[in-house]
């Protein structure tokens, strides 16, 4: 949404109360809860996965409720929050579903791109009285979309394979957040194609054929030096190692994200010349 006045609604399309500094908030998903630390939540949150790691030392003291997955319903419902926020992709939809027995307002997210990061600051802005923050942060977006596309339509568009897991080895589709965010500086992921938004695939695939460049993700598998040399022979093509959370972290990761994209990219085509 935006910051107009007009009411912000989630993904699901469903409004919520906008409760400001009276909110008491649940975090599930960890882009976001690093999101609302940095808009000066960090006082309203009242609950956190495992997972939510950034900023280390403002979440010390704000209680696990499992992962984003096995969330531990009980002790979300001790806390009484006010606003659970969840995310489509990292959290069953059953979860957020019994959370909505109980919780006012279940705040579903699904951000699809990187420039999607404009709306969900809006909203975040919104429900939680936050909104010169939130503006400020979607001014620095700006800005780093401007360079990662920048740096994408001065260099020839290149074929990547992004990995996310070994054994089975697992890609990302171009249906994903991950996807779209390579693309903004010329990185295009195969399969062009796939049925999954993660599918598996094996070395002998015909498309492997058009890839350019092997990307190894340091997450969700953490992929490290070890495995360059592995990969580089399975694929006959160069391998990197990236930083997973420049390409699948949305929230306010995703300003430092784009422009790390954007050097790496930069650093690898003068490599290369």
């Amino acid at each position: 949404m935006t910051f107009s006045g007009i009411p912000a609604v989630d993904a699901f399309g469903q409004h919520h109360a906008a409760l400001g500094r009276d909110a008491r908030i649940v975090s599930l998903v960890p882009s976001i809860t690093e999101l609302l630390c940095d808009l000066g939540l960090a006082d309203q949150l009242v609950g956190r996965t495992g997972f939510c790691i950034h900023p280390r030392e403002a979440l010390r003291r704000v209680p696990k409720v499992g992962g984003t997955k096995d969330v531990k319903l009980d002790r979300i419902r001790d806390l009484a929050p006010t606003h659970v926020i969840v995310n489509v992709d990292e959290n069953p939809r059953p979860v957020a579903e019994a959370l909505a027995a109980f919780v006012p307002n279940v705040v579903v997210t699904h951000p699809g791109a990187p420039e999607d990061n404009r709306g969900l600051y809006a909203l975040m802005g919104h429900l939680f009285d936050c909104r010169p923050a939130a503006e400020a942060l979607t001014a620095a977006l700006d800005a780093a979309l401007v360079e990662a596309r920048a740096v994408g339509a001065s260099l020839p568009a290149e074929s990547v394979l992004y990995l996310i897991w070994r054994e089975p080895w697992m890609t990302v589709s171009r249906e994903t957040y991950i996807a779209a965010t390579l693309a903004t500086v010329g990185w295009h992921t195969v399969p062009a194609d796939a049925a999954e938004r993660y599918p598996s695939f094996d070395w002998h695939a015909p498309w492997l054929a058009g890839v350019d460049r092997v990307l190894l993700s340091t997450e969700p598998y953490r992929f490290q030096d070890k495995h360059l040399a592995e990969v580089a022979a399975s694929s006959a093509r160069p391998a990197q190692l990236i930083d997973g959370e420049w390409t699948s972290w949305y929230g306010s990761r995703a300003v430092a994200g784009l422009r790390a994209l954007a050097r790496l990219r930069r650093a690898l085509a003068d490599a290369r010349a």
